[in-house]
């Protein structure tokens, strides 16, 4: 479920993943824009620390000095001698009680705040249980509509209570219902212990919001947000266009390298200036151009060799007709001849043969080389075309004293094929076969699955050693060059089949194993340009020692299984694979690989040496 999740969640990003992994300005731009994001937000926190705690303290300075002034006040009007008449008749003590004075007082302290602060006046021990023994003010009393009991920290009440002294603390100021529906303010609440015109102790504080304070802080974070905003847009903007001058020549050297792959060589890059971009460009340009001067060379000097081996591969046509016909008259007379003049004829025949045989595969291979191989498929059925190839190695495995058996040939193997050429590529592989089976049967396997055909020609002779069965398809090669090619074909016998398997879009793969013996396999689409997507017959034959190994170990562990007791349940073992030569395999091949990929199993040491794998047709040498 987890991977199922992860896979759902991964698909949608996969456009923008590949994007982020192919574009470096994109990512240069993005990581700019991140840390100097980064950089803006710390710098604005710093300042916006700052300016927070410089205006928290010149306000703190501020309603200290207000506030102390106004206790002062309060405490002096508290501490006057009572008078009867006046103009300051409001403050007499005679006549009035402290709840009046006190009501007088809260409004006269507010009046010279205007709108800068609010005072509240609450009794001593309110909040709290009251102190034994007060008579004093009850009840709380504060300037406009401000709630005291609700905007006064029960906190601060306790320190001004229990303590001499002025006390303070950041609070909210929460208005009664009679100031409408007035939001709360921050503010800062200063409190202090004094007494009444009784001499009795109450509470009195003042509450200076802090609304200029905080519309001032808004302020400094909008032009802060504002600023840092555009300069990070504008660091991304610059890192895009300096990116853009760098990655853009990179980007047009990237295409016309491409194109250059793609066998455009005359592409160059624009240069102009000459810093580091320009001189790389240069660079680039005289590459490109070197480059363009070797390839036209080597293309040259391929076209000189493929022109020369067809012209002498024709010019030699006519003398050696003529050598021919001189020969054979030479060749038939030969029983007048004495002992060595009749056998140096018979030589002379032979390799007029052998060398016939090579001039017709430097042409078929010149054709190769130039492109000109055309493909003539038409439907055909591979069990005619394998009849007629064992049909005509039959007399060779007489001699050699061995037996070609063909299995899977009991349904049709359709085909879209050039009869010729699958007919001389399996005509190599079967006289190979023969050639190098030491006497023992030579099995040819047919089989259709899919979209693919395959027939499988198996030999149980000397086998290839390790890396043999990659090298087998080269030209001229031999598994021991210490041997000369005096007899057998001309060793390119295989180089022509894998280039013909190659035409039809097919594979021809060897697999081979030290004295077990080898397998070559062709493999070809049923229709004509199909790609390969497997093989109906495994490229490692059921009866490698591998295979027989592993179908040992099987049978054994179904004997142990046979041997356990009843009560071990229900312990029926997995029938082993059957080790016959002549099995049929699985229906596909999953594994199986373009080209000449093979698998070659070393070789035990007790194995007799191996002999030349690089026969043809014709002999031991045209493999």
């Amino acid at each position: 479920m987890l991977r199922l999740f992860v896979r759902l969640v991964r698909r949608p990003l996969l456009p923008a993943v590949r994007l982020w992994r192919r574009n470096i300005q994109l990512r240069v731009v993005a990581a700019t824009l991140l840390m100097s994001l980064a950089v803006v937000l710390a710098l604005g926190f710093v300042v916006i620390a700052q300016v927070s705690k410089g205006l928290l303290d010149a306000k703190e300075e501020a309603a200290q000095s207000q506030a102390a002034g106004g206790f002062a006040v309060a405490q002096e009007k508290a501490n006057a001698p009572a008078t009867v008449d006046g103009p300051d008749a409001t403050d007499n003590k005679v006549g009035r009680d402290a709840s009046t004075w006190m009501n007088s007082l809260v409004k006269q302290l507010a009046s010279g705040g205007q709108t800068a602060f609010e005072v509240a006046a609450l009794g001593a021990g309110t909040g709290e249980q009251a102190l034994p023994g007060a008579q004093g003010v009850k009840g709380a009393r504060a300037s406009g509509n401000v709630d005291p009991t609700a905007s006064v920290p029960a906190a601060l009440r306790r320190a001004v209570n229990h303590a001499t002294g002025t006390f303070k603390t950041f609070s909210e100021i929460r208005y009664t219902a009679g100031a409408g529906e007035k939001a709360p303010e921050p503010a800062l609440v200063v409190g202090k212990r004094l007494t009444d015109i009784n001499g009795d102790p109450y509470d009195l504080y003042y509450l200076f919001p802090l609304t200029q304070e905080e519309e001032s802080l808004n302020l400094v974070k909008s032009t802060i947000a504002t600023a840092g905003l555009f300069v990070v847009v504008l660091l991304s903007a610059i890192a895009w266009l300096v990116v853009r001058q760098i990655v853009t020549p990179v980007r047009m050297a990237a295409g016309i390298a491409e194109r250059l792959s793609a066998g455009r060589l005359q592409e160059r890059m624009k240069v102009t200036g000459e810093d580091d971009i320009a001189r790389l460009g240069e660079a680039f340009n005289k590459m490109a151009q070197n480059l363009q001067l070797k390839i036209q060379q080597l293309e040259d000097l391929s076209r000189m060799q493929r022109r020369f081996v067809s012209d002498v591969s024709h010019e030699l046509r006519t003398p050696l007709t003529t050598v021919r016909m001189a020969a054979d008259v030479i060749h038939d007379a030969r029983v007048d001849f004495d002992p060595v003049t009749a056998r140096s004829a018979e030589l002379l025949a032979g390799q007029l043969d052998r060398f016939e045989s090579l001039l017709a595969d430097l042409l078929e291979i010149s054709r190769f080389d130039a492109g000109a191989a055309a493909l003539e498929a038409e439907p055909i059925d591979l069990r005619d075309v394998v009849h007629r190839v064992i049909d005509g190695a039959e007399p060779l495995a007489e001699h050699k004293g061995s037996r070609i058996r063909v299995l899977g040939d009991s349904q049709p193997v359709i085909a879209e094929a050039d009869a010729r050429r699958v007919e001389r590529v399996l005509r190599n592989l079967v006289v190979n076969a023969v050639e190098h089976g030491e006497g023992r049967d030579v099995v040819v396997r047919l089989a259709s699955a899919g979209g693919a055909v395959a027939v499988a020609v198996r030999d149980y002779g000397v086998g290839l050693k390790p890396g043999e069965a990659t090298r087998v398809f080269n030209r001229f090669w031999r598994a021991d060059p210490a041997r000369a090619r005096t007899t057998g074909g001309t060793g390119l016998g295989l180089s022509i089949a894998v280039e013909d398997a190659r035409l039809h879009g097919g594979w021809l793969q060897a697999w081979g194993e030290p004295g077990g013996g080898s397998q070559f396999r062709l493999t070809l689409p049923r229709t004509a340009d199909e790609p390969l997507r497997g093989s109906p017959i495994p490229l490692e034959p059921e009866d490698s020692r591998a295979n027989r190994a592993r179908a040992a170990a099987d049978a054994a562990g179904s004997a142990a299984a046979r041997r356990q007791p009843a009560d071990g349940g229900d312990r029926s073992p997995i029938p082993p694979r059957s080790a016959v030569a002549g099995a049929m395999p699985v229906p596909a091949d999953p594994t199986a690989l373009p080209g000449n990929g093979a698998r070659v199993v070393p070789r035990p040491a007790e194995q007799a040496p191996q002999e030349d794998r690089s026969d043809g047709p014709d002999g031991p040498d045209g493999r």
